[in-house]
């Protein structure tokens, strides 16, 4: 396994490839990867893969018709369970108890959800078929979950991601009433803060994570805080939302 982390002579960054990945499961150091993350190209989607991935502080993010694409942003984007911040009007809106939270009922359906909804015009979505088909696969091996946000009996928003270790990788969200998602997020930070859970990677900037108190680090420093995070034994299977 190559290390996740090493140091490059600055003059050699303007000089760096990226990889083509092989058959084999195996990634360069994440020192390698170009300005913007991207790290490598090509391989597959397999469970093997993308575990392998994950664990390096890696993921997978590419348009239909273009091989897969890896990437390893430096700053990281992430979210601390212990900043999470909540406004006074979510606050209020949870207390009302305006949406029923469910785990791992519908992931299908979340990340479908996820996949088509509205993007900036000309801009694609990066969860392909062939993603949908490669995450339902971690869900159904244990390892991708989803958490449901649902409004008189229909499902208003949600989001899904990877669960490694005490790290959970968030993947995307979606809503159709103001608040679901972000009612999503709030329940799976709490849920994952009891387990022990260290930290949610967000993976790239936005303003709706940061504003909901996610920021960004090194990814040197992402890097150890995940490692320290695997130790922790995966909390695999299907998760259940407790009231």
């Amino acid at each position: 396994m190559p290390s996740a982390f090493c140091f490059i002579p600055y003059y050699l960054y303007y000089l760096m490839p990226v990889y083509l990945l092989t058959k084999e499961i195996i990634f360069p150091p994440v020192c390698f990867a170009e300005e913007e993350g991207l790290l490598a190209v090509g391989g597959d989607l397999s469970i093997e893969r993308l575990l392998e991935a994950y664990s390096l502080g890696i993921f997978p993010w590419y348009s239909k018709g273009s091989p897969v694409m890896w990437w390893s942003p430096d700053p990281r984007l992430v979210l601390f369970p212990d900043e999470l911040k909540i406004s006074r009007s979510l606050r209020q809106e949870i207390k009302r108890e305006t949406f029923q939270i469910t785990m791992d009922t519908v992931f299908d359906e979340v990340i479908k959800r996820c996949a088509v909804i509205k993007r900036r015009k000309g801009e694609e979505t990066w969860i392909t078929k062939e993603m949908i088909n490669a995450y339902i696969r971690l869900h159904n091996e244990g390892y991708a979950h989803s958490v449901e946000c649902w409004h008189d009996g229909k499902l208003a928003g949600g989001l899904y991601g990877v669960s490694l270790g005490g790290s959970f990788f968030g993947e995307s969200m979606f809503t159709e009433k103001t608040n679901a998602s972000k009612v999503a997020l709030v329940s799976l930070t709490g849920y994952i803060k009891d387990l022990g859970f260290r930290i949610i990677d967000c993976q790239v900037k936005t303003k709706h994570l940061m504003s909901l108190g996610a920021r960004e680090i090194p990814r040197e420093k992402f890097l150890k805080i995940l490692n320290e995070s695997l130790k922790i034994p995966d909390y695999n299977g299907k998760w259940q939302w407790k009231e």
